[in-house]
């Protein structure tokens, strides 16, 4: 069947009436529903409107507390915010309104998320920063998806970590956003709900064995990046998220794509710099690294596809008709096609 498409505008309307019907006040909808579309615009659908039915049911069942407001404390240059279980967005968005007037007073802020849910994009969290002239660098923890290198039982989540700097002579900042798995998990849930295969080196089954099947994979756990230094590294991130804001880790996690179990209690670390606070010639010295990184024959700056698939889709989304139809269901519409 093939898609049917819709406006980024009508695809966030669409996405804050599912959520304010699941009890979720229309003001912490609408963060999540900016996150959530803006994915779809980056071309990263694991990331984006067919996470929306999960999230949903999710705060029917309480795993998810829908009118959950962030509490934003400030000591020093800490910014320590409780999601109270909520979705993330409005909590990330409450960190990086506080972290804006506390990085220009210091120099630094260090926003600590606690108590929250699936972190999304995560190059979402630093890209604002970066087109405001700062430096930021993100990451969160996930529930448990990835085995200690030379174990069987996930105990790690796949951990996105992202960084952005600026670019003020280029229209877009340097964004840098990867998993330290080898794909996304939400890439092999996809693959499983449409029973396709995934590519080999993606993931492994229960008993630590290589699979292409979708099914097994999400039953066992995924290959970190890099071998032993991306379970480090996943490792280091869920010290630094969930044993900085007494969150669960990863095997504490409960799931997040389903309804059952108490909130899945995940937490996210920003750090934010301003250069001018450092290095002077910050600007200079890296519009120089990144000129060298073009002029090499085949060589892309990272995030430079994200910003090709933002601006081929700036003015209309394709969205799967069941999609769409389930997600016109959830928000109290009749079904309706859409081209």
């Amino acid at each position: 069947m093939s898609a049917t498409t819709l406006t980024p505008d009508a695809a966030r309307t669409l996405v804050v009436e599912v959520f304010v019907q699941a009890g979720m006040p229309a003001d912490l909808a609408a963060p999540a529903a900016a996150a959530l579309v803006a994915a779809e615009c980056d071309g990263l659908a694991s990331h984006g409107l067919a996470r929306v039915p999960f999230y949903a049911a999710q705060m029917r069942t309480g795993k998810v507390v829908p009118a959950a407001r962030p509490q934003v404390e400030r000591d020093g240059a800490v910014i320590r915010v409780d999601a109270g279980h909520g979705l993330a967005f409005a909590a990330i968005e409450a960190g990086a309104a506080a972290a804006g007037a506390v990085v220009r007073e210091l120099g630094v802020a260090v926003v600590a998320i606690g108590h929250s849910h699936h972190f999304g994009v995560a190059a979402q969290a630093v890209e604002p920063f970066a087109r405001a002239g700062l430096i930021a660098l993100a990451m969160a923890n996930s529930p448990a998806a990835m085995a200690p290198w030379g174990g069987k039982r996930a105990l790690y989540g796949t951990n996105p970590i992202a960084f952005a700097a600026p670019r003020p002579d280029a229209p877009d900042p340097l964004v840098i956003d990867l998993s330290l798995s080898q794909v996304a998990r939400g890439k092999v849930m996809l693959a499983q709900k449409a029973g396709a295969p995934i590519p080999q080196g993606w993931a492994l089954d229960a008993e630590g064995n290589p699979t292409t099947d979708a099914t097994a994979a999400m039953a066992g756990s995924m290959v970190p990046m890099g071998g032993a230094k991306g379970a480090a590294l996943a490792l280091m991130v869920e010290l630094l998220t969930v044993g900085l804001t007494g969150s669960s880790y990863a095997y504490e996690a409960s799931s997040l794509f389903d309804d059952k179990g108490p909130p899945p209690d995940l937490a996210h670390l920003v750090l934010v710099l301003d250069p001018a606070r450092f290095a002077g010639d910050f600007t200079a010295r890296a519009a120089a690294m990144f000129a060298a990184i073009e002029a090499e024959d085949g060589a892309r700056l990272p995030g430079a596809r994200r910003f090709a698939e933002r601006a081929a889709r700036a003015e209309r989304l394709e969205i799967a008709p069941d999609l769409l139809e389930t997600l016109q269901s959830l928000a109290g519409r009749a079904p309706t096609s859409t081209s």
